[in-house]
């Protein structure tokens, strides 16, 4: 039933980086920046976007006191781990605490993480001691809490939400990324960013 509710209707939206939004132009895709994390759960290892080259990400930030968060994104996310459980997706949860703090604590993200059954990895994203916006919220530009975002096999960021997106578009946004081939080991993925009138040298990777 899990899979039938997210894939089985196409993708009705559009989002500025894809081909057909307004204008008609296709926003070119930036890298995923590096995650930043000073403790992680549900891993016998650190992960980083480097380290995960060649697989499909699902990147979702979350406050354990957030609403939002735990009536709706943790239960999604969980759905998305029963469907895609054969797929080489990667579900990785970055704990952003940006309010709160003292109560929001890794202790407690620990019990939140048992109680809800959350089992894919889960970073606590670095503090910043100059803001109270942890260090890869302020980098992704999360705008709050729920948000997620969607890392293609070549590293580029591929959708970004904030809030809650349909189960049925997120499915299948992810079974496209998931069907898209790996690229070759020396295979170049330029990357161009223009903004402010001016474009960059794109980046090969």
């Amino acid at each position: 039933m899990d899979r039938i509710n997210l894939m089985n209707r196409a993708d009705a939206t559009r989002t500025a980086g894809e081909p057909g939004a307004r204008g008609g132009l296709s926003k070119p895709r930036r890298m995923a920046p590096e995650l930043s994390v000073s403790q992680w759960f549900n891993t016998p290892e650190p992960l980083s976007i480097a380290a995960l080259k060649g697989r499909v990400i699902f990147l979702h930030s979350f406050q354990l006191l957030c609403p939002g968060c735990v009536a709706h994104a943790i239960p999604q996310v969980q759905r998305i781990e029963r469907t895609f459980s054969g797929s080489d997706l990667q579900i990785i949860g970055l704990h952003t605490v940006f309010e709160h703090h003292a109560a929001m604590s890794p202790t407690t993200l620990e019990a939140f993480l048992f109680e809800y059954r959350l089992n894919s990895p889960v970073g606590v994203d670095l503090a910043d001691e100059a803001s109270h916006v942890p260090v890869t919220m302020r980098r992704y530009g999360f705008r709050g809490t729920p948000s997620s975002v969607l890392i293609g096999r070549d590293g580029t960021i591929l959708h970004e939400a904030f809030g809650i997106e349909d189960d049925l578009t997120l499915g299948a946004r992810i079974a496209t990324a998931l069907a898209t081939p790996v690229p070759d080991a020396g295979q170049a993925v330029e990357v161009s960013d223009c903004a402010a009138g001016v474009c960059a040298l794109p980046v090969s990777i």
